[in-house]
């Protein structure tokens, strides 16, 4: 019986977005593979494989990020196969982007986004170099493309011409913690972080394409309205901030903006529940869990019109255009004061949020899995040249 591996690097290293991904879909995935289901990860000597994770048939790799990275490229440019990597009779699930080649083992792709064609100057200059060079190998070598938005499909689509056939829309999911906080859970959390009574919130990690200085300069707005509104941030710093801190620095808000850095995930929920809105300015998103997340917890959202963001939300949010700082500091305003609004944004978000379930995502990517595995017929016989 084929065991499915799935990479769940990102999970076990705390890379946010895409390790919450791969967290969420092997949880969701053990009751419908019982027996068949493994883990991979790199960087074995610094995993937190937490639970239920650790309880899994594990092939752990001990080569930390940047290594294991270049291993994958060369392995691909001098055509070395990596299916030892894995074992016989196994079908891969790359989860973070990375794709090592195989010869014979039948692999499934998930592509979040590719930023990095669409706005490379929010990358690192390598991260933008290698994905640029590789993501076109990775696309083509694998038997399957989970896009995880129609935004995303679109672009893989444009950019890379993946067949429309190989490529399968599977949104991410909610998980059944994120609901509306009982109010004791609420005063300890804002007891715990000095929390203000009124708060604009935003969660995700800091970097360019996020937008938040757009979001401070409409903050600024509002405090001549609202002296006493706060603006909390929380997330770990990612890269090329300066801009973003010097943005901050030049509205004068340093004493005003709290940022919390990593908020454990079962302190979200209560931090969502308190926020008086939450705000999501990002100039793009694969996905964009951390909207649906608020709206599950009854908080009202604002977000970009752009890129997955309308998809995802749909019509229980604010939309608003990302470079428009005015725009924002008006939504934000009504979403604030009009009682009758935010009842209807609470209510609309949270049918919303419930449409998004990891056990869905994880049914429909099974049906990947078992489409993959019968048009390969089975994976010793689908030997692919080096």
């Amino acid at each position: 019986m084929t065991s499915i591996v799935v990479d769940v690097s990102a999970a076990v290293h705390h890379r946010a977005g895409l390790g919450r991904y791969a967290a969420e879909l092997v949880k969701a995935l053990i009751p419908l593979l019982p027996g068949r289901l493994a883990i991979f990860y790199h960087d074995a000597g610094r995993a937190d494989v937490f639970p239920p994770l650790d309880a899994l048939p594990a092939r752990p790799y001990p080569l930390p990020a940047k290594p294991w990275r270049l291993q994958v490229m060369l392995a691909h440019l001098f055509r070395r196969p990596m299916d030892a990597l894995i074992g016989p009779g196994r079908l891969f699930h790359a989860t973070e982007h990375l794709l090592p080649p195989f010869r014979a083992l039948p692999a499934v792709f998930t592509l979040h986004d590719l930023i990095f064609r669409l706005y490379p100057e929010t990358h690192m200059p390598m991260n933008r170099w290698f994905l640029s060079l590789m993501m076109p190998r990775f696309l083509r070598r694998a038997d399957a493309v989970i896009a995880v938005s129609e935004c995303t499909r679109r672009d893989a689509l444009r950019w890379y011409r993946v067949l429309e056939e190989r490529i399968h829309v599977i949104y991410e999911g909610v998980d059944a913690r994120f609901r509306p906080a009982q109010p004791e859970a609420i005063a300890a959390l804002r007891a715990r972080y000095a929390l203000p009574d009124r708060f604009i919130l935003y969660v995700g990690t800091i970097e360019p394409r996020k937008n938040l200085p757009t979001l401070f300069a409409a903050y600024r707005h509002l405090l001549g309205r609202w002296p006493d509104l706060g603006l909390v941030v929380a997330g770990k710093p990612g890269w090329l901030t300066r801009g973003t801190f010097r943005a901050l620095r030049e509205l004068g808000l340093e004493e005003r903006v709290r940022f919390l850095g990593y908020v454990p995930d079962d302190e979200l929920p209560a931090l969502y529940s308190a926020a008086s809105v939450f705000a999501f300015p990002s100039l793009y998103e694969g996905f964009g869990l951390p909207p649906l997340e608020a709206m599950a917890c009854g908080t009202p959202v604002i977000v970009s019109d752009a890129s997955s963001l309308p998809e995802v939300v749909g019509e229980a949010g604010l939309r608003v255009a990302p470079d428009r700082p005015g725009d924002w500091a008006a939504a934000l305003a009504v979403a604030l004061s009009d009682e009758s609004l935010r009842a209807h944004l609470r209510e609309a978000g949270l049918r919303r949020a419930a449409q998004f379930r990891w056990e869905v995502t994880a049914q429909q990517t099974v049906e990947v899995y078992e489409r993959v595995l019968q048009c390969r017929g089975g994976p010793a016989r689908a030997a692919r040249p080096p």
